[in-house]
């Protein structure tokens, strides 16, 4: 595995767990765990898609010319997932165990397919394209820490 493999899907692993004691804690109708919990889930994938979208996607496209490929796929999800995270906080709000694990459902479904996709495609890809580009390891790694 390669830098920008491991470190991206490193991320995604920790925004996974995030995921789950979210779930966990609404589950369990532990209402102010399940607050913290989502608004770090919610605040890490939010670092996670500003790193690939300012730093990784750009340079992929700089390097490769495709602006309409793969990382234009990856932003649509995005925008699909951020959207289904405002109805789960929403859900979240009003204590709406059932609507919150509905959206929270489709969420997971959506974040499965989309993290196989980059793993076992993307990454890799722009591990072999962008390799060694220390400066991009470094931008990345600054995004996902919010800074």
């Amino acid at each position: 595995m390669t830098e920008i493999t491991r470190l991206l899907g490193d991320d995604h692993k920790r925004c996974d767990d995030l995921f789950a004691e979210a779930e966990n804690a609404v589950n369990q109708s532990q209402w102010d765990d399940a607050s913290r919990f989502f608004a770090d889930f919610r605040a890490a994938l939010a670092h996670h898609f500003f790193a690939e979208e300012t730093a990784l996607f750009p340079a992929f496209e700089a390097h490769t010319g495709m602006d309409a490929g793969p990382t234009q796929v990856m932003r649509a999800e995005h925008a699909q997932m951020t959207g289904l995270l405002k109805r789960m906080a929403d859900a979240l709000a009003r204590r709406d165990d059932t609507g919150y694990l509905g959206e929270s459902e489709t969420l997971l479904m959506l974040m499965r397919q989309h993290n196989l996709k980059e793993e076992q495609i993307l990454y890799p890809l722009c591990d072999r394209t962008l390799g060694g580009d220390t400066g991009l390891v470094a931008a990345i790694e600054h995004a996902l820490r919010g800074n």
